[in-house]
């Protein structure tokens, strides 16, 4: 019987509204993927089709798509498009492609085009009210991505930032009312590239040139402090996130 076969007999299911009185399932983190492949068996088994990846093909998402190929190859897993990203972003999304054919990518694209949002908003919003960029080019994206859907999953890991370092491997997503699944909570940031070169992925090639974190070209610069993964994003604005995983 197949995960989406078991998910239709399963007498209750954790969404956003049962999660109160939802018993949570423990993970080993000391296993050898510590916990990242029994949380996505357990995630692909429980939602079926209700749960989507969203992936930035950073190497924590590059790690997380070969995870996720293994338990279930014909995923969703989704792009947020702003119109913005790197040449070298879409290059990777096409070797991944390549390597993982059976896997639904889906580039979602906001609501506005770049033209339109300079038009409403004025020129390089992302310079002037960056997370009013943000919350239209991904936060809105990404909400209507997830409507039908009842969990999302997500390459956060406590070690990239502060406001990261309380992840679970299941949360209450209060921002767009559903389930969040993190499984790479407990990777380092050597564990990562240990994977990602054990298993030959393919990877953004904006690594190799100082950049740890990688998201819309004109908000992302290089760092030369490994200490602090997600400095060259937002650079001098005292911004650290893009609104996706801050609560409301």
């Amino acid at each position: 019987m197949s995960g989406i076969e078991r998910r239709g007999i399963l007498s209750e299911l954790l969404t956003f509204d049962t999660w109160d009185h939802f018993q949570l399932p423990e993970f080993d983190e000391k296993s050898e993927t510590k916990g990242a492949l029994e949380v996505l068996e357990w995630a692909y088994d429980h939602y079926g089709e209700k749960i989507v990846y969203s992936c930035s093909f950073g190497i924590e998402g590059s790690v997380l798509v070969d995870l996720i190929y293994k338990i279930n190859p014909k995923a969703t897993v989704v792009f947020l498009d702003t119109g913005l990203h790197f040449q070298e972003t879409y290059e990777t999304i096409d070797k991944a492609r390549e390597r993982y054919p059976e896997l639904n990518i889906v580039m979602q694209k906001p609501e506005l085009t770049l033209q339109q949002q300079s038009e409403q908003y004025g020129e390089e919003l992302w310079k002037k009210d960056p997370n009013l960029c943000c919350h239209l080019r991904k936060i809105v994206p990404l909400k209507s991505v997830l409507e039908p859907v009842e969990a999302w999953i997500s390459g956060l890991r406590r070690e990239q930032s502060e406001t990261r370092k309380h992840t679970n491997y299941i949360n209450l997503d209060k921002k767009f009312g559903k389930i969040k699944i993190c499984p790479l909570i407990h990777w380092t940031w050597k564990e990562i590239w240990r994977y990602a070169y054990n298993e030959e992925l393919p990877y953004h090639p904006l690594h190799d040139q100082g950049y740890p974190s990688i998201g819309c070209q004109p908000c992302t610069s290089p760092v030369f402090d490994l200490e602090d993964l997600r400095a060259g994003r937002w650079k001098g604005t005292g911004k650290t996130e893009c609104g996706l995983h801050l609560p409301s």
